[in-house]
């Protein structure tokens, strides 16, 4: 499949437009979480996300910089929060301890990879599948434990649930094409990766913003 870049460009601009309409309902309701343990901090994780959006765009648009070092400290930044958020909100100690054995393998293969790829001009594939499949197993555990609480009762209400189904179809859904493009690489077309991207990305912040507003104050 064989895109222009002007729709290509189309489609970034219309995910960064869904990520800055994210962090500006995450910041319209930040009274209902900003009381929240770890959670009170994603608004600016949303807001990071923005402008890191921006700057990528710009250099993509303007020069023909590499932006690998910005994608690379941006999974660090995400993962490394999302797998706090995730130890923080988990009961079970067992699941805590996985959660955080997840994180900590991850950052171990990002530090082994610096040794095969230079972060400022590769895109650290290995250690982000890594992450990936790691938040998708420690997001698993977070919805057992919902199914068996009380918390079941009352779960669309609950911000933290529409955070995790929306990172969980992405995820899920982003992991094979990285897996794709990482040993298949000539099998595979950039373009296509970029719309999946797009649909998983506009899914995945369409669930942010209902949680948003759908979320009790708790």
């Amino acid at each position: 499949m064989n895109l222009s870049n002007d729709f290509l460009t189309f489609c970034i601009k219309i995910g960064v437009g869904f990520e800055v309409l994210t962090a500006i309902a995450g910041t319209f309701y930040y009274h209902k979480y900003k009381d929240v343990p770890v959670l009170k901090y994603y608004v600016y994780i949303l807001w990071y996300i923005v402008a890191n959006e921006f700057i990528g765009l710009y250099l993509r648009l303007t020069s023909d910089m590499n932006t690998a070092i910005l994608n690379n400290i941006y999974n660090l930044i995400n993962f490394t929060y999302i797998y706090f958020l995730y130890k923080n909100h988990l009961k079970n100690n067992t699941n805590k301890k996985i959660a955080l054995a997840c994180c900590l393998l991850y950052w171990g293969s990002l530090i082994i990879n610096g040794f095969f790829e230079n972060y400022l001009l590769a895109f650290q594939r290995i250690p982000y599948i890594i992450a990936a499949v790691g938040v998708v197993t420690t997001i698993l555990l977070y919805f057992q434990e919902v199914l068996n609480s009380e918390k079941v009762l009352h779960v669309k209400k609950n911000l933290l649930f529409w955070i995790s189904v929306g990172l969980l179809i992405y995820y899920v859904g982003n992991i094979p094409f990285r897996i794709l493009r990482n040993y298949y690489e000539y099998l595979t077309d950039a373009t296509i990766l970029i719309l999946v991207n797009l649909i998983l990305g506009i899914t995945m912040y369409t669930c942010f913003i209902i949680g948003f507003i759908c979320s009790d104050k708790r």
